[in-house]
């Protein structure tokens, strides 16, 4: 016999109103609420979560830039029948992130949970903080391992090497304080940044967050003009992190969060950069634009007030890359990337 899990019931803003972060309110510039769940795997087990095939899930949302840089990470590394994945609707009203029937999305395969707050209060009784994605969840536990998105692909690429494909290098020893370095700046003007943009409290905070985001992509376009990648010939967590803010720049950041001095495809060498690393199908798979547009433009009352979700801009991802320079030498799942 064949059971349907069960689903939320419709979006209704007039019933529920907005999701809204307490943590924001009141704060002389935007601040990421604190993530609660902190929990790591390891291979042998002795964080208390053992790498192993089919007990661990990821909970996403593909509007979510966290929740995203999980899942290419996931796929990058030929993990899809070891983690498994589903997805939420990216429209939330104020009881957050939930599972309905849609393009995309659907209901919660693994608990039948209606609403992804239950996962946090099967962890916690009576949570009552940010629910966000990504959200780890271990099925032999019944409880959130993580829903801390930095930890996450970083356990996704050491905890699961045995099952991974060993082609896929995204945090290589030699590199990692360099990494880790580049993923703080990055981290704190681009990826935030943008978010530091579109809810600044004030003028001095948005001007602030403004020249910092641009600082940032003037300086990483110098970078790429003399590197295939951020290190080099191959992706590493570095591109990760910066991918899932480029992805949404000139649909969502450019205009809904006046992050507007510049677009991406203003950017000669970092333009090519995104649309070199969108030929990669972990990358292009895994980014639902109309998810995007609507998530931003939907669920954003203090920006967006009338919920109107722009047509535009229309930006071609599959235009010639014409990075020839930089040939790479890349292989296994990410060999579909070479340049054109």
């Amino acid at each position: 016999m064949t059971t349907t899990a069960p689903t939320a019931s419709p979006v209704d803003f007039a019933t529920y109103g907005d999701y809204t972060v307490p943590a924001r309110r009141g704060a002389a510039a935007f601040e990421r609420p604190a993530y609660r769940f902190r929990g790591r795997i390891s291979a042998d087990g002795s964080t208390g979560h053992r790498a192993e095939p089919g007990r661990y899930h990821l909970y996403v949302s593909w509007a979510c830039p966290w929740a995203h840089r999980a899942a290419i990470v996931r796929s990058l590394l030929g993990l899809d029948e070891v983690v498994s994945l589903s997805v939420v609707d990216p429209i939330r009203d104020g009881r957050g992130w939930a599972f309905r029937e849609g393009p995309g999305h659907g209901p919660d395969p693994v608990n039948g949970f209606t609403l992804l707050r239950e996962a946090y209060e099967a962890t916690e009784p009576g949570y009552d903080g940010h629910v966000s994605t990504p959200v780890l969840w271990d099925r032999e536990t019944g409880r959130i391992v993580s829903n801390d998105f930095a930890d996450i692909t970083l356990d996704l690429g050491s905890a699961f090497a045995t099952w991974a494909d060993p082609a896929v290098q995204l945090y290589p020893e030699p590199l990692r304080d360099e990494i880790d370095a580049l993923n703080q700046v990055v981290y704190d003007t681009v990826n935030n940044g943008v978010y530091r943009c579109g809810f600044a409290p004030n003028q001095a905070a948005y001007d602030e967050a403004v020249q910092a985001l641009f600082a940032t992509l003037d300086d990483l376009e110098t970078r790429l003009g003399g590197s295939r990648f951020l290190f080099g010939d191959a992706p590493t967590e570095s591109d990760v992190r910066l991918w899932v803010t480029l992805a949404r720049f000139d649909a969502v950041y450019h205009y809904h969060f006046k992050a507007n001095l510049r677009r991406l495809t203003d950017y000669p060498d970092l333009w090519a950069y995104a649309r070199d690393l969108y030929r990669i199908p972990a990358f292009r798979e895994t980014t639902h634009i109309d998810h995007i547009r609507r998530h931003y433009y939907g669920t954003h009352p203090t920006v967006n007030p009338l919920r109107i979700v722009p047509a535009g801009p229309i930006v071609d991802w599959d235009a010639p890359v014409g990075r020839g320079r930089h040939p790479g030498r890349l292989g296994g799942r990410v060999a579909a990337s070479r340049p054109a």
